[in-house]
């Protein structure tokens, strides 16, 4: 996306090619603004369920004490 937004409009179009390019861009910079957006708010849920315990590791119980002398 950044890469879209980086390059240079032509300077040999005009009319509706020039305005549907540059509203492209504008477009294109808009998409990265709201998932810019959506991964902070992300980012800072997973930050308040982890700090609050909502969220913990999961437990591997598959080498402990009763399946070591299981068999």
């Amino acid at each position: 996306m950044i890469d879209e937004i980086k390059k240079p409009v032509d300077p040999d179009i005009n009319g509706s090619a020039r305005k549907a390019e540059l509203q492209a861009i504008k477009q294109t910079a808009t998409d990265c603004k709201e998932l810019l957006v959506e991964r902070q708010r992300l980012e800072q849920m997973i930050k308040d369920l982890t700090n609050n315990g909502a969220i913990a590791e999961d437990k591997d119980y598959s080498g402990g004490f009763a399946e070591r002398y299981s068999k």
